[in-house]
């Protein structure tokens, strides 16, 4: 799946149709370039569970968890992480627990202390906008991505 974001609006919007079809302990890797909309696509994903607090970058923190709607919902930003096997300290497993919905920045950082991705949706520049681009990485993935199709 290739989507065109004109703008940030659009990239919250994007968010928000993933949260309409991954609420079944979805792992979602985000990857792109720094600024390219990773955290906006994750204001716009919680905000359509319900979620109306602040939605900060764990840029510092690393995990920022959230329930809302009855799920829970980790945001995950690895940029600064030293280490992968740090993941197991901050309590992966936990995280990572059934029904669970992981939402991951850098993930490439946390190779092989994180579960495996269910989609990965890279954000790139494009001209002065972005572009996304959502690859399904499992069955529930597939059916999620589906979903988001019709």
């Amino acid at each position: 799946m290739k989507r065109f974001l004109p703008d940030e609006p659009a990239t919250r919007r994007l968010g928000a149709e993933f949260a309409a079809v991954c609420r079944d302990g979805t792992v979602i890797y985000l990857k792109g370039e720094l600024g390219a909309g990773k955290s906006t696509f994750v204001r716009g994903f919680l905000a359509e569970l319900g979620y109306s607090g602040a939605v900060k970058s764990p840029t510092y923190t690393l995990i920022e968890p959230y329930e809302v709607a009855g799920l829970k919902v980790s945001h995950l930003d690895l940029y600064r992480l030293a280490d992968p096997e740090e993941l197991e300290y901050l309590g992966m497993r936990d995280l990572a627990a059934p029904g669970s919905t992981l939402l991951v920045e850098w993930p490439e950082q946390g190779k092989g202390f994180l579960p495996p991705a269910d989609i990965v949706l890279e954000l790139s520049y494009r001209d002065h906008a972005r572009e996304a681009t959502a690859m399904a990485q499992s069955d529930k993935g597939r059916e999620s991505l589906s979903r988001l199709a019709e």
